[in-house]
Parts: C-alpha cells; sequence; structure tokens
C-alpha cells in the first residue's frame, strides 16, 4: 500500500514558506515537494480555504501565509488537505463471512480507531511554530546557514 504523504509534503512546504520575504510560486513548492504544480495547488486550496494561505497571480506572485504559526496545529493542516487516512493498516477483507475474521475486524478496528484518535490529539498540540523552531534549531546545530538548504529554499 502507498504512503500517503500529502501531510508530510505540505507541512514541508509551509516552513519553506515561512522563511521566504516573497511569495512561493506552484512551481517552487512542486519542485520542493517533488510533485506537479497541480497537485500543489490542490493542496494549497485547501489551505487557502481553511485560511492558512492566500494566492496572487501574475508577476511577483505566489502564495503566502496569512496566519501566524502558532495558530496553525498539524491537525490543522491534516484537516484542511483532506484528512487522508492516517494509518496505513486495515483488514484483510471489509465484509468478511467467517466469523473468526469478523472478530479479528472488531477488534483490529477498535484498535485502529483509538491509535489514529490519539495520533489526531497529539497533532493538534503541535504547532508549525514549533516545527519552525526545531528547524532552526537544527540549522544552528548543523552550521549551515538558511542560504545553503535552500534547495530547499
Amino acid at each position: 500500500m502507498k504512503r500517503d504523504s500529502r501531510l508530510s509534503g505540505v507541512l514541508h512546504c509551509l516552513l519553506h514558506m515561512a522563511e521566504l520575504d516573497r511569495p512561493a510560486t506552484s512551481e517552487w513548492l512542486a519542485h520542493a515537494m517533488q510533485t506537479n504544480p497541480v497537485v500543489v495547488r490542490r493542496l494549497m486550496a485547501g489551505l487557502r480555504d481553511a485560511g492558512f494561505v492566500a494566492s496572487a497571480k501574475g508577476h511577483g506572485g505566489g502564495w503566502v501565509l496569512c496566519c501566524p504559526l502558532e495558530r496553525i496545529t498539524l491537525r490543522d493542516i491534516h484537516e484542511a488537505v483532506g484528512s487522508p487516512q492516517l494509518l496505513a493498516v486495515g483488514h484483510r477483507e471489509e465484509s468478511p463471512g467467517c466469523l473468526v475474521e469478523q472478530a479479528v475486524n472488531a477488534a483490529l478496528e477498535q484498535a485502529y480507531r483509538q491509535a489514529e484518535s490519539v495520533l489526531l490529539d497529539r497533532l493538534g498540540t503541535v504547532t508549525l511554530a514549533a516545527l519552525s523552531r526545531d528547524f532552526h534549531h537544527r540549522l544552528v546545530a548543523s552550521g549551515r546557514s538558511l542560504h545553503e538548504v535552500s534547495h530547499e529554499l
């Protein structure tokens, strides 16, 4: 099963955007996410609808953050990109005829729901500001400059 990396990718882009002093184009963000600009525009549309980013067209246009990093949690972003499935595990069969498999599914379903609830709660406690601080600590510890990580930017 292929993992859904939208949350990770868009968080990567948002943190880079926080370092920029100019709007980020969909093309630039697509390069950072290693995807197509159309994918970026779809993801950013959800973030725009949630009030986290804004866009401007034309020369010098692009995407900008329009909300303080302290007010945006990872759960907020997860929901803004469509609440992709968090756990890449599932049942062998969704509607099995076997009573043993029904019992297995019932037990696993409860565990999956509990695990997802814990994960969503945790995502709700982590802000983009916390990720930005962690990035800056790592940058200082690496001895690199912001300019050196600009593939990145």
